[in-house]
């Protein structure tokens, strides 16, 4: 789990990370960095009915791409260096983008289908009280699909 903060105040964060983080230990600042790829995501919508996303990727310079979900929206997943050139790149190939933004992706993810139902619960619920707190920004789990 990598969590990134925003804090006016460091001496009152670092405490409830650790109250959060209870069981397990809290790393120092990038001590799980290597089981993460910096990247590039971009969520984007079909501007031209028929547009194809694979095609628009490849077009546009992107690595990979998460076909439309139910809202209709693109995931895009690129280089972080190339995040502004692909964004620029992907209306010229039908598609509207809504976000771009950096952020992880884990290297080696766990399928969350070899975890047992309360383990999973747990690390729902961990997860969300991660997230649930006020100076967290991002969260980012090791979790596959």
């Amino acid at each position: 789990v990598m969590v990134e903060c925003l804090t006016d105040n460091v001496n009152r964060t670092a405490p409830e990370m650790r109250v959060l983080f209870r069981k397990g230990q809290l790393g120092t600042s990038g001590s799980v960095s290597w089981d993460f790829d910096h990247i590039g995501i971009i969520e984007a919508e079909t501007l031209v009915a028929g547009s194809d996303p694979e095609l628009a990727a490849i077009e546009a310079g992107a690595q990979d791409f998460e076909p439309a979900e139910e809202d209709g929206t693109t995931t895009f997943v690129t280089d972080a260096t190339d995040l502004d050139l692909v964004s620029r790149a992907l209306p010229a190939q039908g598609f509207s983008v809504l976000s771009a933004k950096l952020g992880y992706k884990a290297k080696n993810p766990i399928d969350p289908a070899s975890l047992s139902a309360e383990q999973l619960e747990e690390v729902e619920a961990f997860l969300a009280a991660i997230d649930g707190n006020d100076d967290v920004q991002n969260v980012f789990a090791g979790l596959g699909g």
